[in-house]
């Protein structure tokens, strides 16, 4: 074979292998293949995760915000007189533990009870008779509630309590919570509140009175 018959059958033969495989070289490359990832990637990758969760973990107390202070989580006296007033002064059958009858009783027990001598202011010139009174937990301790009622079925609660540390030493002052006006004060061995659905003007008329009997 000459050269020249050579060189025509290498060429025949490039071009049997071009129509057999060049389609083949010319397919677009399968996207499996793009996201085919070798395995040390996934390893990296959960090494990675593990170490930043162990991280968060250790570093989780010291981001801990500190815990608030207890007396800032104490709601205020005049707060806690209203919302025991709204809870015992619609009772029908039950308003006190112990009745007006057995008032001689009812203040030896509760001055007991709070550690302290208690006494009953008398409303009966303001309009309002003694119905007797209750024992009530509170913030530290012991609370005393006397509650009085009127001709017309409205009733005043007179809560009594130690200071709690939270609550600072006040003269005479007035609040509201929802329908329940609070004239309260504090001094250093005791606080009082006392509460009832009334206009301001009627209900500090009679708190005067309280404090002047309370606070000679």
């Amino acid at each position: 074979m000459t050269e020249e018959e050579d060189r025509m059958e290498y060429a025949d033969q490039n071009n049997a292998l071009r129509r057999q495989f060049d389609t083949v070289l010319t397919e677009p490359i399968p996207a499996r293949m793009f996201m085919k990832r070798p395995a040390w990637l996934d390893y990296a990758r959960a090494a990675v995760i593990f170490g930043t969760g162990v991280a968060i973990g250790l570093a989780a107390p010291m981001l801990k915000p500190a815990p608030p202070n207890a007396a800032s989580l104490v709601m205020p006296l005049p707060i806690r007189a209203a919302r025991a007033h709204m809870v015992y002064s619609p009772e029908v059958r039950h308003p006190v533990e112990v009745e007006a009858k057995e008032q001689e009783h009812l203040v030896k027990w509760l001055s007991k009870r709070l550690d302290m001598p208690l006494r009953v202011p008398l409303l009966t010139g303001e309009g309002f008779d003694l119905l007797g009174g209750r024992l009530l937990p509170g913030v530290d301790g012991p609370v005393a509630q006397f509650m009085y009622q009127d001709p017309t079925g409205k009733r005043l609660t007179l809560y009594v309590t130690k200071p709690h540390k939270g609550d600072e030493v006040t003269a005479f002052r007035f609040a509201q919570e929802g329908k329940v006006s609070v004239f309260y004060w504090i001094d250093r061995e005791c606080g009082y509140a006392l509460s009832g659905e009334l206009d301001k003007t009627q209900l500090a008329r009679v708190a005067s009175s309280v404090y002047r009997q309370l606070e000679p």
